[in-house]
């Protein structure tokens, strides 16, 4: 008789807050773009396949973005710049701005994979670069037609592999390949707004024919240890320099107020309480772990690099198939098999899709295997479900499609969902827990380089200006509930990622910048003056950028 081993593939879904709050304005469009590649398409693989289980962690300020893009398209007013390009009539010319916006936007995708495959986009860009080194007034040369067919192109190259398989509208326009009509555009506008608008409902209809199960994470995706006590930090690195600030004032209260927030949130949009909390980068704390299972969440997870750390196991094999309670609490923690979650997120794009599923089943097979006699392995895979599939071929089409067949289809390999595990299979007592992330299972992604910490002492600042304006009770409900929601978007974890020497000066420039800006607006909605020090980057960035349009986050970190 085969041993079993049960398999979580766990699809992890965000985008930070994009948004210019004093403008209304988004900044960029990744998570439109998201949502017509990889929303579509991870969405559709999971229709495509009913035999399969999974679980698809949604973040609330991902959802908060989608659904403002579904306002947009039902009102017309687009608070999007490329969008607006997309939808623009040709009654005028285009601006300076507008050209500038286009050739710098409608070019940062994935080359070799989304660029190099469409000829008529290729030539788009053999031109720009023929023009590029005659410096910024080349933009004077390429016609509005060019920057019309350019944006066109960038919206069909992001469309999901599905769509662009079963749409007659994608299908026709790809064949075209040039001198595109505004009627075209236009028609492309609402699939567009289609697909869009349509993101989260798709995958509520999965899990409510309970072929997903819907996980949250606390609303803005803070690093919610760090916020609690930067000191936990150290618990995995002891030497890790902290800001200067010591401690993040009210941090715990600040995480209650996400996590609520986050569970309200699930709620109102699917119709019930979440089983389980995906925290910000896998990153756990016992005090983290302690106010989950206060609230009556079931289950979590982290990384197998935290559970090394936490038993004193570093270097033994694999000791995270199986679902562990922290002594005290009552929630089972998970621990992501890294070696697999990469495979996914690093290694499989360069092989032939039947292959790399074939591998992947194989290695799942092994680990059933080697269980002890009347054990079942429960293997976790966690990963982004958006950032990885640029670098696949057909957007990781043939990789998925075979890997969701075969396990289907399996005898002795079944695919489930955390809540069920978290039911049905022993759990393991973990006396200690060491704090960490799912990189590196330390939090150094985070804190401890010269400008993350500056980043963080800024956020305390702005936190104790917070807290003196509001006890002063000069500020009104409605007026304090704004600056609430300015200061939880400043909390979130991707500002302080981006900060750092080693990042591409681009991406740096854009998070850095949008997180000086948010830190500004909140100051003007505390009725204080915004301080000089907002003025000056906090990090610049010196790293070489990769190919790809939101820079590659994947499963999180380089394969450990």
């Amino acid at each position: 008789m085969e041993q079993r081993a049960d398999v979580v593939l766990c699809w992890h879904m965000h985008q930070p807050d994009y948004r210019d709050h004093a403008t209304g304005e988004f900044t960029q469009p990744w998570v439109y773009l998201h949502a017509l590649k990889d929303y579509a398409d991870m969405a559709a693989h999971l229709e495509r396949h009913p035999g399969m289980r999974a679980v698809v962690n949604l973040v609330p300020v991902l959802l908060d973005q989608l659904e403002d893009y579904a306002d947009q398209f039902a009102t017309g007013t687009l608070r999007d710049p490329l969008l607006r390009l997309l939808a623009r009539d040709e009654s005028t010319l285009l601006s300076r701005p507008e050209r500038e916006l286009v050739v710098a936007q409608c070019f940062r995708a994935n080359h070799e994979k989304m660029v190099q495959p469409f000829p008529p986009y290729k030539g788009l860009h053999d031109l720009f670069l023929a023009l590029e080194h005659q410096g910024r007034d080349s933009i004077d040369y390429l016609s509005d037609r060019y920057c019309h067919d350019l944006v066109t192109w960038y919206h069909l190259a992001w469309m999901g592999e599905t769509v662009k398989r079963e749409c007659a509208l994608v299908t026709r326009m790809m064949a075209e390949g040039v001198g595109f009509t505004v009627a075209d555009r236009r028609a492309l506008f609402a699939l567009v707004g289609e697909i869009v608008s349509g993101t989260i409902a798709r995958y509520a209809r999965l899990a409510a024919d309970g072929r997903i199960e819907l996980s949250t994470t606390p609303h803005y995706h803070p690093l919610a240890p760090l916020l609690i006590d930067f000191h936990s930090a150290r618990e995995a690195r002891p030497d890790s320099p902290l800001p200067a600030s010591g401690d993040y004032p009210g941090g715990e209260a600040r995480v209650r107020a996400h996590l609520d927030a986050a569970l309200a949130s699930h709620a109102r949009r699917f119709g019930a309480a979440p089983a389980g909390v995906w925290p910000a980068e896998g990153a756990i704390s016992a005090p983290l772990l302690q106010l989950l299972a206060e609230r009556g969440i079931r289950w979590t997870a982290s990384s197998e690099s935290v559970l090394r750390n936490s038993l004193g196991a570093a270097g033994t094999p694999v000791l995270g198939h199986r679902p562990w309670r922290l002594t005290g609490t009552a929630l089972a923690c998970f621990f992501r098999d890294d070696r697999l979650s990469d495979l996914i997120g690093f290694e499989y794009s360069k092989w032939h899709g039947d292959e790399a599923a074939a591998h992947f089943v194989g290695e799942l097979e092994a680990i059933a295997a080697h269980a002890a006699p009347g054990e079942t392995p429960l293997v976790s895979v966690i990963l982004d479900g958006e950032n990885c599939w640029e670098f696949y071929p057909y957007n990781g089409f043939y990789f998925l499609d075979a890997l969701y067949g075969e396990l289907a289809a399996h005898p002795f390999l079944r695919t489930t969902t955390f809540a069920a595990a978290a039911d049905g299979a022993a759990v393991s007592e973990l006396p200690h827990l060491v704090a960490g992330s799912w990189v590196y299972g330390d939090f150094t992604t985070w804190i401890g380089s010269p400008e993350k910490n500056r980043a963080w002492d800024l956020l305390v600042a702005a936190k104790q200006a917070f807290d003196l304006v509001v006890a002063s009770g000069r500020l009104t409900d409605a007026e304090r509930a704004a600056a609430e929601r300015a200061l939880a978007n400043c909390e979130g974890s991707d500002w302080f990622w981006w900060m750092g020497d080693y990042n591409p000066a681009f991406a740096v420039a854009s998070f850095d910048r949008l997180y000086r800006a948010d830190l500004a607006l909140l100051y003007r909605l505390l009725k204080l003056p915004v301080p000089a020090t907002l003025a000056e980057p906090i990090s610049r960035g010196t790293g070489h950028p990769e190919l790809g349009g939101t820079m590659r986050r994947a499963s999180e970190h380089s394969p450990a």
